[in-house]
């Protein structure tokens, strides 16, 4: 499997702007720049889409051990943030909350903790920690 995003830049790295589209057509020619990056223009920004990646592989990895599990998820929502200092990712973190009928709070937090480790997006992260929070419902 192959999936692409193409990235369109124009004048300089401060001044200018640019679009980004996705192969799904999600993103297409979504606006972004010095201002969506860095202070608070309108757009997306490369650290917000990791963000939303992250979160997304790892809610679903979740919702895959929470069915292996013999429950069904009836809820789990991710928020993502990711820490960007100096010119360099430092955290990832991940606060999860989760209802499922069935289930204690404790298994659940296993199994979040699990999904951590094994999240490829999570994986491909070489930033000083990934944190995970819990909040079962």
């Amino acid at each position: 499997m192959k999936r692409h995003s193409t990235a369109i830049w124009n004048g300089t790295g401060k001044e200018g702007s640019g679009n980004l589209s996705t192969q799904s057509t999600v993103l297409n020619k979504t606006q972004y720049s010095w201002k969506s990056r860095f202070e608070d223009g309108i757009g997306t920004n490369p650290e917000e889409l990791l963000a939303a990646a992250h979160a997304g592989c790892y809610t679903m990895k979740l919702s895959f051990l929470v069915t292996g599990a013999g429950h069904t998820p009836e809820h789990l929502e991710t928020r993502c943030d990711i820490s960007l200092e100096n010119g360099t990712i430092t955290k990832s973190e991940l606060h999860v909350k989760g209802k499922v009928a069935g289930m204690s709070a404790e298994d659940f937090k296993k199994l979040a903790e699990q999904a951590n480790v094994e999240c490829l997006v999570g994986k491909n992260f070489v930033c000083e920690k990934v944190v995970v929070s819990v909040d079962f419902m």
